[in-house]
């Protein structure tokens, strides 16, 4: 059974940083996209970034970009969002997925096949 678990999340303060983690057990992903969405309250579920199988290609959203880094440890079947410079509206529950298939630049929900149970990341200004 396939499971991704995510943790690091937590309260912060507006331009501060948190760092999550996802930890994948039940298979391998090293060839395998990984990734982050995200989903705020009363808001649609929306793709944070993602990692390719390698870890040599990421792909983030507009809002992130430039503050958000996604990485990959292969060897721990792991996969990090660092978050920088937060701001309120990045409060949401963080989401780990993964895809079964090749290519990583997929920014659709439908598009990953696992997913994790989600972190609460609180910003306040």
């Amino acid at each position: 059974q396939v499971q991704l678990v995510e943790s690091g999340g937590g309260l912060v303060q507006a331009g501060g940083s948190l760092r999550l983690s996802c930890a994948a057990s039940g298979r391998t992903f090293s060839s395998n996209a990984m990734g982050w969405f995200r989903q705020a309250p009363g808001k649609e579920r929306e793709f944070v970034g993602t990692i390719s199988g390698s870890g040599a290609n990421t792909y983030y959203a507009d809002s992130v970009k430039g503050r958000f880094t996604i990485s990959r440890d292969n060897a721990k079947n792991t996969v990090y969002l660092q978050m920088n410079s937060l701001k309120p509206e990045d409060t949401a529950i963080y989401y780990c997925v993964a895809r079964s298939m090749g290519g990583y630049a997929y920014t659709r929900a439908v598009d990953y096949d696992y997913w994790g149970q989600g972190t609460q990341v609180t910003v306040s200004s």
